[in-house]
């Protein structure tokens, strides 16, 4: 897989830019604030409907345009798929898969897969859970597109659950205590009608949330032995690299899960509801949700130590260069086909041994776009096609 051609329109600072892409290594060199990440960032988006550098599309808009474009041209087996987004701030998003409109832009997910290493990645071994929850999210996604779907409803749920508790926290309360009530309607029955609703959404809650919790933990299991490779690799075999998912659910939570069996998706449904029934007095008091996906995290260790905290700033960063190489060799491995691979800004952050062996791990790679500074950032064996960015213009030096 590769793209052969992207296109922007009022994305971030152009208003418009044409990047001819080939097989091979193409750098973009640029001083920062040119818009050379802004390019990468457009063919991340392209394959996961969100950036590496803000949560919101907002950003990405050209100030003073009420939307912009990406367009990218993506190969794969021969066949040429063009994919074109367009973002709307405040409205929805529209998207077209070979020139005809899909119903969802997370329609398009699957058409082009990207894999993104970034100095924002350090956030995954130093940064909070949610980070490394997104990482796994995501790697899910890219895997299996269906996942997008699971992912979206949890979300929903998970928010509707919250709001119900905190509206109706007073309610729940024991002896329906707090605000005075806008209706007639009795104190136990107001009560057992919140308790009902809160039962039906845990329900929604263990359904979807034992999807994703499998689907994490499978996920993990197969990436283990990707990551201890990439590591070893990387950082020339100086500590062994392990992940382990830490749970919120009452059984699971006492240890570490990693390389072990995974639970049966039954199994996790069950013990989410059993999970909530425990904490219900706990997440009536403070009016969210306290089990579930969202609330988990993923344990990175080094040798016999938690990588945050204890890892130095070069092992933080081979930790992260880790996950991502694991994430692609594992893509590359299901698939039978090379994701498209993003360095961005990475090489300036790396010493010159780690530079040479990320340089020899991604020679064989079908296409890969990189970014740097200035040309001394890129390793010399890393040959291929060159374009210079300057305030927003791209031009092809070599």
């Amino acid at each position: 897989m590769h793209l052969r051609h992207l296109s922007v329109a009022n994305f971030r600072s152009y208003e418009r830019a044409e990047l001819p892409l080939t097989p091979g290594v193409t750098t973009l060199i640029g001083l920062n604030g040119q818009g050379k990440t802004n390019l990468v960032e457009a063919v991340g988006y392209l394959a996961t409907l969100g950036s590496h550098r803000v949560a919101s599309d907002a950003p990405m808009v050209r100030a003073g345009a009420s939307s912009a474009v990406i367009r990218g041209a993506v190969v794969q087996d021969e066949r040429e798929t063009l994919v074109e987004l367009e973002l709307v701030p405040g409205r929805a998003n529209r998207a077209r898969l070979g020139r005809s409109p899909v119903t969802r832009p997370r329609d398009v997910l699957g058409t082009l897969r990207t894999v993104l290493f970034a100095p924002e990645d350090l956030a995954l071994v130093k940064g909070d859970p949610s980070e490394r929850r997104r990482f796994l999210d995501d790697l899910l996604v890219a895997r299996q597109p269906r996942w997008a779907g699971v992912r979206a409803d949890y979300d929903k749920v998970l928010k509707q659950r919250n709001a119900l508790l905190k509206s109706a926290a007073p309610v729940l309360r024991r002896g329906g205590r707090g605000r005075p009530r806008p209706s007639d309607e009795p104190v136990e029955d107001s009560r057992a009608s919140a308790l009902h609703t809160l039962e039906v959404w845990n329900g929604q809650l263990a359904r979807v949330g034992a999807q994703l919790l499998y689907a994490r933990l499978r996920l993990l299991r197969d990436l283990g032995p990707y990551l201890g490779k990439a590591y070893d690799e990387v950082s020339a075999g100086q500590s062994d690299a392990t992940v382990a998912y830490r749970s919120s659910l009452r059984e699971l939570m006492a240890a570490d899960i990693g390389a072990g069996a995974v639970p049966e998706m039954q199994e996790l449904h069950d013990e989410i509801l059993a999970t909530l029934e425990e904490v219900r007095s706990a997440e009536i008091e403070r009016g969210v949700s306290l089990v579930g996906p969202h609330r988990d995290d993923v344990v990175l260790t080094l040798g016999t130590l938690p990588a945050k905290g204890y890892a130095s700033h070069g092992e933080s960063w081979s930790f992260a260069l880790g996950l991502r190489l694991a994430a692609y060799q594992l893509l590359r491995h299901d698939l039978g086909d090379d994701p498209v691979l993003i360095l961005d800004d990475v090489f300036a952050e790396l010493d010159s041994g780690r530079r040479g062996r990320l340089a020899s791990l991604i020679a064989d790679c079908e296409q890969v776009l990189i970014t740097a500074a200035v040309p001394e950032d890129v390793p010399a064996s890393l040959t291929g096609s060159t374009f210079r960015v300057t305030l927003g213009e791209v031009e092809h030096v070599a």
